[in-house]
């Protein structure tokens, strides 16, 4: 994990996604509420990536103010929030979020605001072509009956492990994810660890590309993955059914040897966090992060953008800003919607 930098001078280092300094014009349209640069926390990932570079833009240009972005890794970026060397967190998940945000929530420091998107996915999936087929492709459906992981045991064929025929191979997420643990603990738990090989992938970028690989060649798979990504912007997915999902069931699938019951992954709702000095500090900035409010299809769809055209985050942040009006607008007044136009 990366160490997170300390002191001004190491903030102020930080890379830039887009200019710091706003052009005199829109210096004398706007006046940003604060005399210093917003510094977000830059989350190495791309959905968070991406929504700093939609949230800067509109800052810089509509607002007037400058920006800055400090890299790093989860932990360290939520405890420095919690400190006041970071102001803007673009997602936090906040029915899986890590302790170090919820230190700094009880002791008064950081606040969420707004609901980024609510409509996060997790589960395991099947190319929707497996089930309804695909006509444009010539693909007849494969299993029509396919519901839910109660119906795999029956389709170990359809998804045969070339390594080990007999038994159908489901791709679970590299050793060491969290994922990795609960999805072998559930193939245990619905019985299924007899009828599938537990395939981990060295990667996340492995993973990925044998779930590109399957659908590109119309072949079927059986994967864990999770949205908003590139993988669910490109790909036609459909979710297996499971049961309801259970809090008390589900924490035992993280901790327990050998449960016995498995649940379906919670529909996480992704919020803004903020610190609250920050807060306090810059209220018409706060009520735009407030209105920003995206979904898990809209993220992916930006998100193969950057994957299909090897696109920046800020690259995609353009194509956004350009592409979606009828969005971004309703998060900002007009005069800051008419400078935001204009510097595009």
């Amino acid at each position: 994990m990366k160490t997170l930098p300390t002191g001004a001078a190491m903030l102020m280092a930080a890379g830039l996604a887009f200019t710091q300094i706003p052009s005199s014009a829109q210096a004398q349209d706007a006046t940003c509420e604060i005399d210093r640069p917003v510094m977000f926390a830059g989350l190495n990932y791309d959905s968070a990536l991406f929504h700093n570079a939609v949230a800067r833009f509109i800052i810089e240009k509509g607002y007037g103010c400058q920006t800055d972005a400090l890299p790093g890794d989860v932990i360290p970026l939520l405890t420095g929030t919690g400190k006041g060397d970071i102001d803007v967190v673009m997602e936090i998940w906040r029915d899986n979020v890590a302790e170090a945000w919820t230190k700094a929530e009880e002791a008064g420091n950081v606040s969420q605001i707004g609901v980024n998107f609510d409509d996060a996915v997790e589960g395991w999936f099947v190319p929707s072509y497996v089930i309804e087929g695909d006509a444009d492709r010539g693909i007849e459906p494969m299993a029509p009956d396919l519901k839910s992981v109660d119906d795999l045991a029956k389709y170990t064929e359809l998804f045969e492990d070339p390594e080990e025929p007999g038994k159908g191979r489901f791709y679970n997420c590299p050793s060491g994810w969290v994922c990795e643990k609960v999805n072998s603990a559930k193939l245990g738990a619905y019985g299924l660890d007899g009828d599938f090989t537990n395939f981990r992938p060295g990667t996340g970028a492995a993973l990925s590309a044998a779930i590109a690989s399957a659908h590109k060649r119309g072949k079927p798979a059986l994967y864990y993955y999770w949205g908003p990504t590139w993988v669910m912007g490109l790909y036609d997915s459909t979710r297996l059914e499971e049961p309801a999902y259970d809090k008390a069931i589900f924490d035992a699938l993280k901790t327990e040897e050998n449960p016995t019951k498995a649940t379906a992954y919670p529909q996480s709702t992704i919020t803004i966090g903020v610190n609250n000095d920050f807060k306090a500090a810059a209220p018409t900035l706060i009520t735009f992060l407030t209105n920003y409010e995206t979904s898990n299809a809209l993220v992916s769809e930006m998100l193969a953008y950057m994957q299909e055209n090897n696109e920046k985050p800020d690259g995609a942040a353009m194509h956004f800003l350009k592409s979606k009006p009828d969005v971004w607008k309703a998060w900002v007044p007009g005069d800051v919607a008419a400078r935001v136009e204009n510097a595009l």
